[in-house]
């Protein structure tokens, strides 16, 4: 299992990193469409589609609701005050909220959503299309005057997510003793979360200080630790849907790792949340 979770890394990480900074901005919008389609595909589960047709046809619905989106905007990554982009940004800060207080009450809370595949539907619509629009908007950042400043913030939350990650791990396995959300996902505690907060905020304070984000230290330090609470969030919530749907993995896209959500729980959360707070709260430009 190790073997297939290095292998995978060493082809994912550069494979990411390419992406982001050798795609222009359509071509990674359709790229980041097509993960989230394969999203969408693995949610059927969490929605209680057993048959792949039915699955199939939820992951196209999902690819053609965005690229509809994506093409009906005119010149969409010029900036994020457009209606559609705004909307998901703001109601994916809403949405999380509402996660917190299902996953808090969980598993009282799953007798609201349980047997409602619209609900189960609408909390995948209501995860995935801001991440969709979080991607595209900061990828796109200032692209008409430099091509590359858009991927260094995304690469700066990526970096964020897997060192909070990284850091919850360690402090978790060093000093973990009490847990975070025990009927949820037990092998988290709270020494593990406040260790993966902390090394978000180192991560921040060096990022702040070596790379050229043209922000001020404090509205990062705002956004970064609101971005690493909300990456343990989107972990929790995947697992509070799959501990209900009966399944360990989203799926098996990617060995060693389980699936697409499996790797983009966190992302799904932190990015649309640090865009919105970053672009539209403090309205930096």
């Amino acid at each position: 299992m190790l073997k297939y979770r290095l292998i995978s890394a060493f082809i994912m990480i550069p494979a990411v990193i390419a992406a982001l900074f050798l795609l222009p901005p359509v071509g990674f919008a359709i790229t980041t469409l097509l993960v989230c389609m394969l999203a969408a595909w693995e949610w059927g589960q969490f929605c209680g589609f057993a048959a792949r047709a039915q699955r199939v046809w939820l992951a196209v619905l999902c690819g053609l609701l965005l690229a509809v989106m994506l093409f009906t905007l005119p010149e969409y990554h010029q900036t994020v005050r457009l209606p559609i982009i705004e909307f998901s940004l703001w109601a994916s800060l809403g949405w999380w909220i509402a996660a917190l207080l299902l996953v808090l009450s969980y598993p009282g809370s799953a007798s609201l959503w349980r047997n409602s595949k619209a609900l189960r539907l609408l909390f995948g619509l209501l995860t995935i299309v801001p991440f969709f629009w979080g991607m595209v908007t900061l990828r796109a950042w200032h692209y008409d005057t430099n091509h590359y400043s858009g991927a260094v913030w995304l690469l700066y939350v990526m970096f964020l997510v897997w060192g909070a990650d990284s850091g919850a791990y360690i402090f978790g396995k060093r000093f973990g003793k009490h847990k975070l959300a025990p009927k949820v996902s037990p092998g988290k505690t709270w020494q593990g979360f406040f260790g993966g907060l902390f090394t978000a905020a180192v991560i921040s304070a060096l990022y702040g200080a070596f790379a050229d984000l043209a922000v001020a230290p404090s509205v990062l330090f705002v956004c970064s630790v609101a971005a690493a609470l909300a990456s343990v969030l989107g972990d929790l919530t995947e697992s509070m849907f799959k501990r209900e749907a009966g399944i360990k993995d989203s799926g098996n896209l990617i060995p060693g790792h389980g699936g697409i959500l499996d790797r983009i729980d966190s992302l799904t959360a932190a990015v649309p949340v640090f865009a919105c707070l970053l672009l539209l709260v403090f309205g930096t430009v």
